[in-house]
């Protein structure tokens, strides 16, 4: 087997992004950390969020990029960042955020969380005037420990729509 390749995504990974990040989305959050999801606003949120569509519009965005590991022609993980949009007084759309960092159920222990995140916050750092934002669901310990790791702070919190649903997020800043 060889080694996953990081890479930019392109617009030909739209389908397989869709796929991989919709499967993680629930191995996680509905398998993984149990979150009573109605199935419709579960249906209504994944559809939205996952479509080969919606991928495509999103990897055109000005100011966003995204990355995958791959290997073999399979996609392990992803992320992406863009201008930010977390509500937060402070923030601002000219800062960079770090909107998913998905890793495969498969793919876990790779470390490729870790090398996604490391090309996402160059990138991040080189492509902003001001500090950098992650919003986080709360109850993902695993994932605020790493971002504290590299220097991600707690100053807010928000909730984050799943269809009519509503999450209990945290926001993360650093600088």
């Amino acid at each position: 087997m060889t080694e996953p390749l990081i890479r930019p995504a392109v617009d030909a990974d739209a389908e397989a992004l869709g796929v991989l990040g919709r499967q993680t989305f629930i191995d996680t959050f509905v398998d993984g950390f149990a979150i009573p999801y109605p199935a419709d606003d579960l249906k209504t949120f994944l559809d939205a969020s996952f479509s080969a569509e919606t991928i495509r519009a999103k990897l055109k965005e000005p100011g966003a990029a995204w990355w995958v590991a791959e290997r073999d022609g399979e996609l392990l993980a992803f992320a992406n960042t863009g201008p930010n949009t977390l509500p937060h007084p402070d923030a601002r759309p000219s800062h960079a955020e770090l909107r998913r960092l998905y890793v495969s159920k498969g793919a876990q222990g790779l470390g490729l969380g870790t090398k996604l995140l490391a090309v996402a916050l160059e990138w991040m750092e080189a492509h902003t005037d001001g500090p950098l934002w992650i919003g986080v669901w709360s109850g993902n310990l695993k994932a605020q420990k790493l971002y504290a790791a590299y220097g991600f702070e707690k100053v807010g919190e928000y909730q984050y729509p799943v269809g009519d649903w509503l999450d209990d997020e945290f926001i993360l800043r650093r600088g």
